[in-house]
């Protein structure tokens, strides 16, 4: 079918064949996304908007809003709906419990997050150019929508557009500059650029819009070929890391009776020889474990305390994910109870703890404002704490002993652009464990993993990640993966911790060059001849 004929049949499409169009267009940006990072495939799902856009008709500016709007709703719920779909496994750790609600994570939770393209569509329509100036505008409202995604009811960016380029490490090094979404707003614009080509009349403003879209990606790559260095990081001296990963089942984790076998295992696993010429937990300096390690509460468990001081080698320490118990308040039944990283020395001390801020709703606490109509209906936190954990109140620099101070994240904190660094004087690289398990074999942790990826860019600061079921690693300050442990496997892994790099303009300016480049893609929109 000639590209005009297809272009044709998207905005001429109506009711449920044009919502049906824009359901797949959506969902085939999900191959974009990791596992697959099929990122040319960007251009499916950005160009098939741009013509639904194009068909969004009506006698006033309301009609024409709400039926772009519509034809976002779709688009989005397709998206996200083929992005999310792993979501459903966590309802199956205790499927005795969540089973029934599996299609709340499955499809309400994709069917609410369509709203914010559908606000872009929208908004889009309302102040859409004509020509390729209409590539800009789309770009500019996806990406303020996307934003807006990741920041209100406590924000969750996860799959945000920009991803889809992001797995390719030339490409994502714009992320120091403008970060993530500034990636995006470019990374919509060059996707959605072979739109004009199905539309315009023949000539050379047909091709303009695509060759700069073609120029801009060029540009990209070649800004990324010259940033990323030839040589291999640089390491900090005197420093090996020894990364546990155990691969514990979800469903034996967090089970009480299990506590004595789970830190068995974990002794034993981390005192593991790699190789004839290793010698086990002996070799390392520092040893990390998971989040969420332990069935029970570190800080009063002395016995497991005294076991993994009697693993430790002298002047060695151990970081290890564990839930932490704070102060009772006059009047409370029970003290409050945080999702932290604690530092074990050598002695079995608990020297330093960070507690995680930026807690997961629905599964590590009930927001209040719902929390009497979900227990109504049977339903809790997905952690077995007893009215939730509750959130730290900053973060703050984790001081390990040998180590530069460690920007600490917990889970799905790593995925907040120019969030997961403290406030102060810079850190010498980001710290996070993670659990993953209650998702299995998806692509949910595949995507986890190049979030955090993309944080080392952003911020020109190595990551050292550890999880329960994999991706555990290594990456640089410029996102190179120096080495990990593949998902679904048990082991552990000895590996240097790179230096930091150098601040990036993100790092120092945060969203200051994406705000730039909003306003100059709605500048440039409005110009005759793009």
């Amino acid at each position: 079918m000639p590209f005009s004929a297809l272009a044709d049949k998207v905005i001429l499409a109506w009711g449920w064949p044009k919502r049906l169009i824009a359901l797949v267009a959506g969902a085939s940006g999900a191959l974009a996304l990791p596992p697959l990072d099929l990122w040319p495939l960007i251009v499916i799902p950005m160009t098939v908007a741009v013509w639904l856009v194009d068909g969004a008709v009506g006698a006033s500016w309301r009609a024409r809003f709400l039926s772009a709007a519509a034809a976002g709703w779709w688009w989005g719920f397709g998206f996200f709906l083929a992005g999310l779909w792993w979501l459903g496994a966590a309802f199956l750790v205790e499927a005795d419990k969540f089973a029934w609600a599996m299609p709340l994570g499955v499809v309400a939770l994709p069917a609410f997050l369509a709203f914010f393209p559908a606000l872009g569509f929208g908004l889009a329509r309302l102040i859409w150019p004509h020509g390729g100036g209409r590539i800009l505008m789309l770009a500019v409202a996806l990406t303020l929508s996307e934003y807006l995604r990741g920041h209100v009811f406590t924000g969750f960016p996860w799959n945000v557009y920009g991803m889809m380029l992001a797995g390719q490490a030339w490409i994502a090094q714009f992320a120091a500059i403008a970060g993530l979404y500034g990636l995006t707003l470019v990374a919509v614009a060059i996707g959605a650029a072979p739109a004009v080509i199905g539309t315009a009349k023949p000539g050379a403003a047909r091709w303009r819009m695509p060759a700069l879209a073609l120029a801009a990606l060029c540009g990209l790559i070649g800004f990324g070929a010259w940033r990323i260095p030839a040589q291999p990081a640089a390491m900090v001296s005197g420093v090996k890391l020894r990364l546990m990963q155990p691969n514990l089942p979800q469903d034996a984790k967090f089970s009480p009776q299990n506590a004595e076998p789970i830190l068995a295992h974990y002794l034993k696993l981390s005192d593991r020889a790699t190789s004839p010429a290793t010698l086990g937990v002996q070799d390392v300096t520092h040893l990390i474990w998971p989040e969420s390690a332990f069935p029970f509460l570190l800080g009063r468990t002395p016995q497991a305390l005294s076991r993994i001081a009697a693993l430790l080698p002298p002047n060695a320490t151990l970081i290890t994910g564990a839930a932490r118990a704070g102060e009772m308040l006059p009047g409370e039944s029970r003290p409050p109870i945080f999702n932290s990283v604690q530092v074990v020395n050598d002695e079995g001390v608990i020297v330093a703890s960070y507690d995680k801020v930026h807690l997961v709703p629905f599964g590590e606490y009930l927001p209040p404002i719902l929390e009497t109509l979900i227990r109504s209906v049977g339903l809790s936190e997905f952690v077995s704490v007893p009215g939730g954990f509750a959130a730290g109140e900053r973060h703050m620099p984790l001081i390990v002993r040998g180590l530069p101070p460690a920007a600490a994240v917990i889970c799905y904190e790593i995925v907040f652009p120019g969030a997961v660094v403290p406030q102060g004087p810079r850190p010498g690289f980001i710290l996070n464990l993670t659990n993953d398990g209650w998702f299995g074999q998806t692509s949910g942790p595949y995507q986890h993993f190049a979030q955090a990826r993309l944080r080392t860019i952003e911020e020109g600061l190595p990551l050292v990640r550890v999880a329960n079921t994999g991706i555990s690693g290594v990456v640089d300050s410029y996102g190179r993966v120096i080495a990990s442990l593949p998902l679904g496997t048990e082991g552990v892994l000895d590996v240097g911790l790179p230096r930091s790099g150098s601040a990036t303009l993100y790092s120092q300016l945060g969203d200051v060059i994406f705000a730039g480049l909003v306003i100059a893609f709605l500048l440039l929109s409005r110009l005759r001849g793009v």
